[in-house]
């Protein structure tokens, strides 16, 4: 799949002086991330994340994205829907946003996000600017098809879709750039995944259509691309799985990330792990199907650890996209030197850089630089984290 389609037509600008930014936050998106409900649609699980503890991660990721634009508040026209969905993030950020629209405070809808979207083009916004993940995305694409172009803060569980930029503060670059040095736009794929579905350990993925995008391709993510089930990409899996396998140490539990070649090392040792969860590891068992941040937390307390990742098809995130339970928290206990790479030749040279996007600049730093990668039996490959 593509990450889009071609360079679209550049969106005239007719003022330097004055520039018209819309802003939508979709204040549960990522919510459940942590506790392993595979999305936020579903209103029960997010009450469920809610009464767990869960803290709202948008907000803070949007207000990041608006420390980048702060410099240019004053010529800088910002228009936002009440309270949870822009406005208060906007006014604790420094800006003087124009409220539009009408929310209940309590409780917001997709619905709510359609009418942010649509009042925003009416208004004639340059760029909408928005928190969320890719449920947000096909609600605005509902919205206004292809008639403004949109950029994703990525705060989801599910981020797909090509329209996200790589990290919140490189979202602010990216409207930074295409509001004032008309940066070109292109046609992004919007996906989306069945949450029902991921939730049964099954991935069912939908091209909803295409958004336009800002092109800038050094801080936008692609869409994600799925691992061919090849003869050849099958045995470099086994090649990968039997080399880790090898190296399992007694006394250590491994924190085993979602994904085939993830699940490949589980295969070998006879265990049936889940494909889209975190499962947990100890001496030839699986003690933990699924896990959450909690759960995680709780099983490596006071015992050596090891994290196991492989990072996602084309975008190359190791941590912050799919994998949320492995959370800051998480890799700060076990240990940056305690983390294994795992990836097949092919995947990994359709990756660039691996990226890391953990919701801690403080984690985020200490993962970049350059990593090993197994890539076969005995077999590593040296990458950059960006």
């Amino acid at each position: 799949m593509a990450g889009y389609k071609y360079l679209y037509k550049k969106q005239h600008h007719s003022s330097m002086k004055s520039k018209t930014l819309g802003l939508i936050v979709n204040p549960i998106a990522g919510i459940a991330g942590k506790y392993a409900f595979k999305g936020s649609d579903d209103p029960r699980l997010v009450q469920r994340a809610i009464e767990l503890g869960a803290k709202p991660v948008s907000p803070g990721r949007a207000k990041e994205a608006l420390s980048i634009l702060k410099p240019v508040k004053d010529v800088l026209r910002l228009l936002t829907f009440p309270s949870i969905m822009g406005e208060d993030v906007a006014r604790e950020s420094g800006f003087n946003p124009e409220i539009i629209g009408e929310i209940d405070s309590l409780r917001t809808t997709s619905e709510d996000t359609k009418k942010a979207a649509r009042i925003m083009v009416e208004r004639g916004v340059f760029l909408i600017l928005y928190a969320g993940g890719d449920g947000t995305t096909v609600d605005i694409l509902e919205a206004i098809d292809q008639e403004t172009p949109i950029l994703g803060i990525p705060s989801g569980v599910k981020i797909w879709s090509a329209t996200f930029a790589t990290s919140p503060k490189n979202a602010g670059l990216v409207a930074l750039r295409y509001l004032w040095d008309e940066i070109p736009v292109r046609e992004a794929e919007v996906m989306d995944v069945d949450e029902e579905s991921f939730r049964k350990n099954e991935l069912n993925v939908e091209l909803k259509g295409y958004a336009i995008t800002p092109y800038e391709p050094q801080y936008l993510q692609g869409s994600k691309w799925m691992s061919p089930s090849t003869t050849d990409e099958l045995e470099d899996q086994k090649a990968i799985a039997r080399s880790v396998v090898e190296s399992i140490e007694p006394n250590t539990v491994y924190v085993i990330g979602p994904g085939t070649t993830c699940k490949s090392i589980t295969d070998i040792l006879g265990l049936n792990k889940t494909l889209l969860g975190v499962d947990l590891v100890q001496e030839g068992r699986i003690i933990a199907r699924d896990a959450d941040e909690r759960e995680i937390l709780k099983a490596i307390k006071n015992k050596k650890s090891k994290i196991i990742v492989t990072p996602i098809g084309r975008q190359g995130f190791i941590f912050g996209r799919g994998n949320q339970q492995i959370s800051s928290e998480v890799i700060k206990k076990v240990g940056i030197e305690n983390i294994m790479v795992i990836a097949t030749p092919y995947k990994l040279s359709k990756i660039p850089i691996l990226r890391v996007d953990t919701n801690s600049s403080e984690i985020d730093e200490k993962l970049k630089g350059y990593i090993r990668v197994i890539i076969g039996y005995h077999q590593i490959s040296i990458k950059k984290v960006q």
